[in-house]
């Protein structure tokens, strides 16, 4: 069986000093992916956001395509945790 590929657009919003994350976007393609996280930080005002493609069914591996502004630094770690998304 393929995996099933999941490419998705993850703002981030500062409150109480902490990062955290906002309602998800999934797009058709990686680039589509890195455009939207983009446009989420630059347009939308958000503190950052993070391109990523989720592979697996469901969801077992997760890797960073891109990242702008602040975003968490374990979102490297959080791809091995499957149950994290």
């Amino acid at each position: 069986m393929d995996e099933i590929a999941h490419f998705i657009a993850l703002p981030y919003d500062r409150t109480d000093g902490e990062l955290v994350p906002g309602q998800q976007a999934k797009c058709a393609s990686p680039a589509a992916a890195i455009e939207h996280a983009k446009h989420l930080w630059k347009t939308f005002g958000h503190a950052g956001a993070a391109a990523v493609v989720r592979t697996g069914h469901p969801g077992t591996k997760m890797t960073v395509l891109r990242t702008y502004g602040m975003v968490p630094s374990d979102l490297e770690q959080e791809r091995s945790r499957p149950d994290s998304w």
